[in-house]
């Protein structure tokens, strides 16, 4: 098995910037996919960014040039820049580890998620 593990959310006023990290651990031999996810009450989770394993990169339009995905495959850690933020980021940000190869098999899996909160 592996687990996703979250940190960096917090509050934020709005044009400010946040940091999220998400390091899978367990025996893992591969993971396809890692990606952020967000979602509000009442709201479906909705796609923020996620990156394949050779760097290939997907935005949500509502985050495209404030927010980077970054991937570090040697740690298994996914890392999100999140800047110029508004009161419309506000959401539990969820880690997304799509694929993951280990010796229980492949599935995919999600982290425990963190709040990002954006003043006005």
């Amino acid at each position: 098995q592996a687990q996703l593990e979250e940190s960096g959310g917090g509050l934020v006023q709005a044009g400010g910037s946040l940091r999220l990290s998400c390091a899978a651990s367990g025996r893992i031999f591969s993971i396809n996919a890692m990606g952020w996810y967000r979602q509000v009450p009442g709201k479906q989770r909705e796609l923020v960014a996620a990156i394949t394993s050779g760097g290939g990169t997907n935005y949500a339009d509502s985050v495209k040039g404030r927010f980077t995905i970054s991937r570090d495959n040697a740690k298994n850690t996914v890392y999100l820049q999140m800047n110029s933020l508004k009161p419309e980021d506000t959401a539990v940000y969820y880690c997304n580890a799509d694929r993951v190869v280990t010796g229980f098999g492949v599935r995919d899996y999600w982290g425990q998620g963190t709040q990002v909160t954006v003043s006005s």
